[in-house]
């Protein structure tokens, strides 16, 4: 099928993000006028992708999320591929971008998570089980499959990641916690009964998932939002990188095994692999 063209009988674009005007710029139909100083960061955000006004409650609940992985140091590797390109190439645009482009399967991307939160939720309504033995039969079912369940896990946090269990505070007292969240809980639960897994938390990237799901986000506007909440960071790793005006930083030979010879015979095995002189 050959895709519309200005000119053609359907319009090229379409959009209900916002509108710029002669006189005014709308954002979801608001005059943006209005939004500026009657809207916060956060509420604008919600609005921008959502489409309508957060309640105060989701608007509280979406800014602690927003707020719970500013920064995890160097030891994130969106912001060591930042510092990395940054003194290279001196420049907050490039830095960004390259942390950015660091966000994936293993590292601050929630759509995995919210993805299998809102999968496991459809069955869940379509199994005539309850919520437990649901759960339990899912647990057991991802082990038999060797499947990881998204979410789940943390290099440092055992049973608790303190930042996951204030961010499901949050959303409870606000009345966010919604069932296919609950339900996501109760997986939890039935796989941390099983033997060695006790200490398996739900980590921040998992909660954060499950918080934005409850909020009505999409698996791909939750790695949005999750992109979004750590850019501060970044930009304050980026900024230190550039006052500290250190070209080219490399990975120290002390922290690298080199592993190959360095005496092979380039001549023989040149003439070994086909070639003549002449070529």
């Amino acid at each position: 099928m050959e895709p519309q063209h200005p000119g053609g009988n359907e319009p090229y674009w379409r959009s209900a993000v916002s509108q710029v005007t002669p006189e005014k710029v709308f954002v979801r139909g608001y005059d943006l006028e209005d939004l500026i100083g009657g809207l916060s960061f956060t509420a604008a955000s919600f609005l921008l992708i959502k489409g309508r006004l957060p309640s105060p409650q989701e608007t509280r609940v979406l800014d602690a999320v927003l707020t719970a992985v500013l920064d995890y140091a160097l030891q994130k590797p969106g912001t060591v591929a930042a510092r990395y390109v940054v003194s290279a190439n001196p420049s907050m645009v490039a830095g960004l971008a390259a942390a950015t482009m660091a966000v994936g399967k293993h590292t601050l991307a929630t759509e995995d998570t919210a993805r299998y939160i809102t999968s496991t939720h459809a069955r869940f309504q379509e199994s005539g089980k309850d919520m437990e033995a649901f759960a339990a039969d899912e647990v057991a079912s991802m082990a038999e499959r060797r499947q990881r369940i998204p979410g789940l896990g943390h290099p440092v946090f055992k049973r608790v990641d303190p930042r996951a269990a204030i961010l499901r505070s949050l959303a409870v007292d606000e009345g966010l916690w919604t069932e296919p969240v609950r339900l996501y809980e109760a997986i939890h639960r039935a796989f941390t009964a099983r033997p060695g897994k006790s200490d398996i938390p739900v980590n921040d990237v998992g909660v954060m998932a499950a918080v934005l799901v409850g909020l009505g986000f999409t698996p791909e506007e939750t790695t949005g939002l999750a992109v979004i909440s750590t850019l501060p960071g970044v930009v304050a790793h980026i900024s230190e990188e550039l006052a500290a005006a250190r070209p080219l930083r490399i990975v120290p030979d002390r922290d690298v095994a080199y592993e190959m010879a360095g005496d092979r015979d380039f001549a023989a095995d040149l003439k070994q692999a086909g070639w003549s002189a002449a070529q």
